[in-house]
């Protein structure tokens, strides 16, 4: 997966920044709140960032109808998937929407 370098500027609103046929060709690093698509676009199996508390760790979210639990991209542009993300692992705790371009932090969450 090939990222534009004007994808790079900062200050932007979370959008989608790419789209691959598998989950091997996403970089190791993304832009900023920037999300990777893994399947078409119309229909993508896979929803792919680095979590916005900034402290390193990646979401894969499944956007593949035939498995639960799976996420939404209600809109392309601004972005807006649902239902929140809801990341617990190795004592952290985030959880937030992506609603409109922005994050909305809910208040149970360690950031």
């Amino acid at each position: 997966m090939r990222i534009s370098w004007w994808k790079w500027l900062p200050f932007q609103r979370w959008r989608i920044i790419g789209q691959t046929e598998s989950a091997d060709e996403i970089p190791d690093r993304l832009p900023r709140n920037g999300v990777a698509l893994v399947g078409e676009t119309e229909r993508p199996k896979w929803i792919v960032f680095d979590c916005p508390c900034r402290t390193g760790h990646r979401i894969m979210l499944n956007a593949d109808p035939g498995r639960n639990p799976r996420w939404t991209l209600n809109r392309v542009k601004p972005l807006t998937i649902s239902p929140s993300i809801d990341f617990r692992a190795n004592q952290r705790h985030c959880h937030y929407i992506i609603r409109s371009g922005q994050i909305e932090w809910t208040e149970d969450n360690d950031r």
